[in-house]
């Protein structure tokens, strides 16, 4: 996979928590936000001794969502069904995998080692996020999967490089979401666990949405791989 076929570059928030920085977080939010949703996160994120980290939190491209009357909204690919974790939009998908791709090989030109660079996302882009760093060709220092879900089995199997075999992933998802049943992150840890990947899996009392809980066990997390 090639993060610069002729894909344009996505538009991002950045949020730098020091200077000079000799990490990164490249964040993909869910549909119909924007990359301003998770910025609020960044100073929760914080521990004493962190490093310097780079959040990167990209807009999705605005495109028609099926499921949603195929109103104009940012998305990372077309939902065109009620089974959201089906392939229903290889095209849509497989292009936003190389924009994620892109966005780490830029740390990686702005001089963060890619054992430095974390994928994380929230939903939709949580789909990409898996799908981008089980990929990518050097080994990466984590995966954040939040309230998500797998695409793309049999393909990442296949598709997935070496570089990022035991990749570790935190996995937290609400006991009582609607819009992501809770049963389809425990099938995506469990994918990620035969695919060998260490999974740190929380399940919180909540519904499609982050609680301060979750993003304590995150920042605890995030300290082990920085």
């Amino acid at each position: 996979m090639d993060g610069s076929s002729g894909q344009a570059a996505l538009d991002a928030v950045e949020n730098i928590s020091g200077d000079e920085p000799t990490a990164a977080v490249v964040w993909l939010h869910g549909l119909g936000a924007d990359g301003h949703d998770f910025e609020p996160l960044v100073p929760w994120l914080d521990w004493p001794g962190a490093p310097s980290i780079r959040y990167v939190f990209p807009h999705a491209p605005v495109r028609p969502v099926t499921v949603n009357g195929g109103m104009q909204m940012r998305a990372w690919y077309d939902i065109r069904g009620i089974n959201i974790d089906r392939d229903q939009d290889e095209q849509g998908i497989d292009a936003s995998v190389a924009q994620a791709e892109a966005l780490v090989t830029r740390e990686r030109q702005r001089g963060i080692e890619a054992s430095r660079i974390i994928l994380a996302g929230f939903s939709q882009g949580g789909a990409v996020a898996i799908q981008c760093a089980l990929r990518y060709p050097e080994k990466l220092a984590g995966l954040v999967a939040l309230s998500t879900y797998m695409l793309q089995e049999q393909r990442i199997e296949v598709e997935r490089h070496g570089s990022n075999q035991g990749l570790p992933v935190f996995f937290g998802h609400g006991a009582a979401d609607p819009i992501v049943p809770v049963q389809l992150g425990r099938q995506a840890v469990s994918k990620l666990e035969g695919l060998g990947h260490p999974v740190e899996w929380r399940e919180y009392p909540m519904q499609h949405s982050v609680c301060p809980e979750e993003i304590a066990d995150l920042a605890a997390w995030l300290q082990k791989r920085f």
